[in-house]
């Protein structure tokens, strides 16, 4: 955040890397065409959650960006700076987008946010003031916190940012001596929030190491693993760190922890569409839980998906066909410099491609779709690689075409491929998607707050959401919120598919577009994930619209025994 970068390739230098006449990062292509990407749709690797769509100041207060102009992006997570925070970042003048300023914004995009606590201080890199003054400022931010109780978007308190060089060891002491003496203070006043880090600026085996080692002898473990990935043509490294990461925990018997990485991609590339779709494609691949965009420039920008007046940029487009993703992540294989992020929808019957990486001519192999019949209808679109002051008002259409399915595979050619540039590929059977909008929601796809994903066979779409159990206060509520997009303003019966096997009726809570609670109820099933369904009727604007079930929220009383959730259809 806001320093030099490790290395300092130019837009130009980028471009001669992806046609190959550089060497550095990943080794370079051997010929700039005749690459091949490969979408296995039969091959799921998770479940679709945008884990890449987050930014670093990525808000910047309720209105910039608006709710309207995120929904769309189903963004998962940002980190934002304290309460009262008095901090200056990239030569702004004022401070800016407080944790609990731009709280609304953020859960009402479906999101939820990490505290920084270090940028409470004004200047980066951070100028150390003495330990009481330090403790002074913890206790202050964690009981503003504490004092929000109808903010339910806070889930880890980031204790310090790139120890690796901003801590002070000569004025505050060692960093693993200055981590446990904040975690013990966070925890003496919050008992609840998640903490995350250390946060280090490079991921490195052996300060890796020494950090586990001692946050597992002095009971201070994380509850969050994170690090940054800032270097150029760095995604290559990603699947290392993570493997060199668990290896560590397995070998000091320490749980698997969540992996964040909430600052991604160089002051270089961060405005080349292309380079974002690596890092994505790497997050989706190797397993991590969430991704945020770094933050080298303007804040509120959601760190270049917006101009200065809050208008799409190209990169915005390939965070916007990210962020239509639902249904399960399937398995892509990339060829050199050619990769992508690939999502498959069972109840529309669409595949989604976004991918990019190299010059020329080049092809998508789409497999698996013996399902979708012997023909498919294909579309490409292109958004270039115009930075972060361009506004790009829509991607171009390059390919509108149907093509025969061939032993359940198809290929698409995707010629003149420009480097910098995205692409999205949409396949469906002839004649467009089973339905004309989408009406089934997966809750495994959708905002889940202190509950968890789980595999079930008899689960649609193979997930669900159990042990949506809490209820005690803004910080541990357990609740499911669906971001739903509707043709139309009117009534819409809202089939929720549920499992609940306590032997007697239990009940949610049910809330949509902040308007006022009701109650669902919810028979009893054969046993836990063993389905059963019930009806409701949801009143719904045109656009977008969020959907909450929860066992507890603010300004609910909270529901009555328990229950599980597969997903939710809109008719």
């Amino acid at each position: 955040m806001r320093r030099t970068a490790h290395r300092t390739l130019t837009r130009l230098s980028v471009l001669a890397l992806a046609a190959g006449t550089v060497t550095a990062g990943p080794a370079a292509p051997a010929s700039a065409a005749g690459l091949t990407l490969t979408v296995d749709v039969g091959q799921v690797v998770r479940p679709a959650t945008q884990v890449a769509s987050g930014g670093l100041y990525g808000v910047g207060s309720d209105t910039q960006p608006s709710t309207d102009m995120l929904l769309p992006l189903n963004p998962t997570s940002f980190t934002q700076p304290p309460p009262g925070t008095t901090h200056l970042p990239n030569g702004a003048t004022e401070p800016c987008c407080g944790a609990l300023e731009v709280g609304r914004n953020i859960t009402q995009a479906g999101a939820k946010q990490f505290i920084r606590l270090p940028d409470i201080y004004p200047s980066f890199p951070y100028q150390w003031e003495g330990w009481s003054d330090w403790e002074q400022k913890v206790t202050t931010i964690v009981d503003k916190r504490l004092a929000a109780t109808g903010t339910t978007n806070i889930h880890g308190y980031e204790l310090w940012n790139e120890p690796d060089w901003t801590w002070d060891t000569e004025a505050a002491g060692s960093f693993l001596d200055g981590w446990t003496r904040t975690y013990r203070l966070v925890r003496s006043r919050d008992g609840v929030t998640p903490i995350v880090g250390p946060s280090w600026a490079t991921y490195d085996h052996d300060r890796m190491l020494e950090f586990m080692r001692h946050a597992r002898d002095t009971g201070t473990l994380p509850d969050v693993i994170v690090w940054h990935e800032l270097g150029d043509m760095d995604w290559d490294s990603f699947d290392d760190h993570v493997a060199d990461y668990r290896a560590i925990e397995e070998q000091l018997g320490v749980s698997p922890r969540p992996i964040a990485i909430n600052e991604y991609n160089s002051r270089n590339q961060m405005d080349i569409p292309s380079v974002a779709v690596h890092w994505i494609s790497v997050f989706e691949r190797h397993g991590a839980r969430e991704a945020h965009r770094a933050f080298w420039y303007e804040a509120g920008t959601f760190d270049g998906l917006f101009t200065l007046d809050d208008r799409p940029t190209a990169s915005y487009w390939v965070y916007r066909w990210y962020g239509a993703m639902t249904g399960t992540v399937v398995e892509t294989t990339p060829e050199s410099w050619i990769d992508g992020v690939a999502s498959y929808d069972s109840s529309r019957q669409i595949v989604n491609t976004v991918f990019g990486g190299d010059w020329g001519d080049n092809t998508v192999r789409v497999e698996g779709l013996g399902s979708f019949g012997p023909r498919v209808d294909v579309q490409v679109r292109y958004t270039p690689g115009s930075g972060r002051h361009t506004h790009v008002p829509a991607p171009t259409l390059v390919t509108d075409t149907t093509m025969r399915v061939d032993g359940g595979s198809i290929t698409v050619p995707v010629d003149d491929m420009n480097a910098e540039g995205a692409y999205q590929l949409l396949v469906t059977p002839e004649g467009g998607p089973t339905t004309s909008w989408q009406q089934v929601y997966e809750a495994e796809n959708a905002t889940v707050a202190n509950a968890e994903t789980l595999s079930s066979g008899g689960a649609s779409n193979g997930y669900y959401v159990g042990r949506i159990d809490g209820d005690a206060d803004m910080r541990s509520d357990s609740f499911v919120d669906f971001t739903v997009n509707v043709p139309e303003s009117r009534d819409y019966t809202m089939t929720i598919r549920y499992a609940n096997g306590t032997g007697a009726t239990s009940t949610h809570g049910l809330a949509y577009n902040g308007g006022a609670w009701s109650t669902v109820s919810y028979a009893p099933t054969a046993g836990w994930g063993e389905f059963a369904t019930t009806d409701v009727t949801v009143s719904l604007e045109q656009g977008y619209n969020v959907i909450r079930l929860a066992k507890g929220s603010p300004n609910f009383g909270g529901g009555t025994g328990y229950a599980e959730l597969d997903s939710i259809t809109l008719s």
